[in-house]
């Protein structure tokens, strides 16, 4: 079997995509890896802290390494760093990558390309599911997740804190992926059928946060995101 890495956010997708592979026969888990900002210490994205990224990884009993990236930083130094931390991994008979994306053509291109200069492979467990019958997989696996982050721009303030379930799906307005693949949500998964057991969490406060484009073309944006604090208990 090779020795494979999942890339880890903290949510469902990926939570979904790990427990996949795990049922396969072609690769073991070596662990996974996370990048979160070096100040912080939070996943970008989701705001997840990263003693839950830890208790996750004990829940799940894998290894967890993390990649703390500076503020700002270059796609060239993102880069330069990424291929320091695979070059560990290689070091380590890891040769595969395991992804939770689903639709994103760029993104899959970015990952490849970036892997394929390492000699090694991009997994990619859920691409292009039905992201509606995908979502209702998930749940019907057994995996429990909370919704952390929202796009406000696209989900009103209700959706925040809710649990990713059937009725959260039937409520989500016409137009956003069931998944969140195109950034509308991101959730927090504490449980589900590769869990040891449950992580045990309180719900902090809610913070919003502001991302904004710095040019004046007519394709710049500025969205505002809702993040729910969660700590552990």
């Amino acid at each position: 079997m090779k020795n494979i890495v999942m890339s880890w956010s903290s949510g469902k997708d990926a939570a979904y995509a790990l427990y996949k592979l795990q049922q396969g026969k072609e690769f073991q888990i070596h662990g996974l890896f996370c990048t979160l900002d070096n100040t912080q210490k939070r996943v970008s994205m989701h705001g997840i802290h990263e003693s839950l990224l830890d208790a996750q990884a004990k829940a799940l009993d894998l290894r967890i390494a993390k990649l703390y990236l500076p503020k700002d930083l270059s796609m060239d130094t993102y880069g330069a760093m990424m291929k320091a931390e695979l070059i560990k991994l290689k070091q380590q008979q890891v040769h595969a990558f395991g992804f939770g994306d689903i639709l994103l053509e760029d993104i899959k291109a970015y990952r490849e390309k970036q892997l394929t200069t390492m000699n090694m492979e991009a997994i990619f467990p859920l691409w292009e599911e039905n992201t509606k019958e995908l979502a209702h997989r998930i749940i019907d696996a057994g995996f429990k997740a909370i919704v952390v982050a929202i796009n406000r721009n696209v989900l009103d303030d209700s959706f925040i804190g809710r649990s990713f379930n059937a009725a959260f799906l039937e409520s989500l307005p016409v137009g956003v992926d069931p998944c969140g693949e195109n950034g509308e949500f991101h959730t927090f998964v504490y449980d589900g059928p590769n869990f040891r057991y449950p992580i045990a969490f309180k719900r902090g406060g809610v913070v919003e946060r502001s991302y904004a484009s710095d040019s004046d073309a007519a394709e710049s944006w500025d969205t505002s995101f809702l993040f729910l604090e969660l700590l552990l208990t």
